[in-house]
């Protein structure tokens, strides 16, 4: 008898208990990534309303824009410290507890201040999430990348739009405060079952470099030292440069070129719908290419297509523009599966993933602030369409460096 079959013959139960606890951090995995947008996507649409009753202007709506990016560039640089420190698993359900504390304490002050730190908290712990779930992935489903990827990243889509869809209505039953502060209830709900995973550990939740090759305990986190996450971070924050500087500068280009405020809303809830070809897609492409650089190329096409359409003709085509431009981001799902498949070990894809996002978002914090400077300066969107051209040709570049098939473990030293 085989040494797998005399330890099954003895722990009859090992399977079946390894299959609940995979399924409980799929569970665990599938609340926190619809968690990991609903602090932004559920406060933009009542700023407005918010503003008049708290006390704040324009001003404070930029401060607003700008704290979701500057807050995942931070914990997106301490989250594989303190993954190193306490283990993948208390740091996931420490980040849900914060997110869930700062949506739901921030839904009843009454002053600027206040509002700002606590949404910070919500947004730090969503930080630390957009961290350590694909490292998490990479620890139980490594068997199952694509698929797990793909989930992942449909749930993140989910939690972007519909805490914006439903913000104003339920505003106008309940009053804001219930509407922002309902979804702590979601953060609560994703602790839970992190709280059983770490019990169930049992002090094992630490990364374990002596059982993973290529990580040795000094050069753990040099990710920097890495080609690898060079061109990752490149893609992943250009990406999100473009995406949040469309995210704030669509309507007012449209409504510039003639449209309805209304008719902008909606083609930015259409610019955020788009994603859902691309977390559907990208991850099983990555998967099945061995070099998924061909898909980078196509991206950049998009790109171009639809920014030349924005550009010299807006109100030609405004919805087949927006869906081309939408589709170019397909290299943030892209970006967040690489992060697994670039890796051998969960301590390699922790500290590529808090390099790319911690780096990616701190590039991406100054987009929308840029593109609106050029405009002022110049009376027109030429040159902030330049900027986002001098974007996509670092995607391009990054993107070549980042898909070659290799790993950071081979590099990072």
């Amino acid at each position: 008898m085989s040494v797998q079959a005399t330890e099954r013959h003895r722990h009859p139960i090992d399977r079946r208990a390894l299959v609940a606890g995979r399924l409980m951090v799929l569970v665990a995995i599938v609340l926190s990534a619809l968690t990991l947008r609903t602090a932004v996507t559920s406060l933009t649409p009542l700023l407005d309303e918010i503003g008049k009753e708290v006390g704040f202007g324009s001003t404070i709506v930029g401060v607003f824009g700008m704290l979701p990016t500057a807050m995942f560039a931070v914990f997106g640089l301490l989250t594989p410290r303190l993954a190193l420190a306490f283990g993948l698993e208390r740091v996931a359900l420490g980040a849900m507890l914060m997110t869930g504390i700062g949506i739901a304490t921030r839904s009843m002050v009454s002053d600027t201040a206040a509002l700002l730190a606590l949404s910070a908290l919500a947004l730090g712990g969503m930080g630390i999430g957009n961290v350590v779930i694909p490292p998490l992935v990479k620890r139980y489903f490594s068997d199952r990348v694509a698929m797990m990827s793909t989930i992942y990243i449909t749930c993140v889509q989910v939690g972007t739009f519909l805490p914006a869809l439903v913000a104003v209505p339920v505003a106008d039953v309940y009053g804001w405060r219930v509407s922002l502060g309902l979804w702590s209830l979601l953060a609560f709900a994703a602790a839970l079952p992190w709280v059983g995973i770490v019990i169930s550990r049992r002090g094992r939740d630490r990364v374990d470099t002596s059982a993973e090759p290529h990580a040795e305990p000094g050069e753990r986190g040099r990710a920097w030292r890495s080609p690898v996450a060079w061109g990752m971070a490149g893609m992943f924050g250009m990406t999100s440069l473009i995406t949040y500087s469309m995210f704030t500068w669509v309507p007012k280009i449209l409504t510039e070129a003639g449209a309805s405020a209304a008719f902008g809303g909606a083609m930015v809830a259409l610019f955020s719908a788009v994603g859902f070809i691309a977390a559907i897609g990208a991850p099983t492409l990555c998967a099945r290419i061995a070099n998924p650089y061909p898909v980078v190329i196509a991206c950049a096409v998009f790109y171009l297509a639809g920014f030349a359409g924005l550009l010299f003709a807006p109100m030609a085509a405004p919805v087949l523009w927006i869906l081309l431009v939408g589709l170019g981001p397909s290299t943030f799902p892209m970006s967040l599966t690489l992060i697994n498949l670039r890796t051998r070990t969960a301590a390699g894809s922790a500290a590529l993933s808090g390099f790319t996002q911690g780096l990616g978002y701190a590039v991406a914090c100054i987009g929308p602030l840029l593109f609106g400077v050029l405009h002022d300066l110049t009376g027109g969107w030429t040159w902030p369409f330049v900027l986002l051209l001098g974007a996509v040709a670092v995607i391009l570049v990054a993107g070549y460096v980042a898909c070659k098939p290799r790993f950071l473990e081979d590099s990072w030293t």
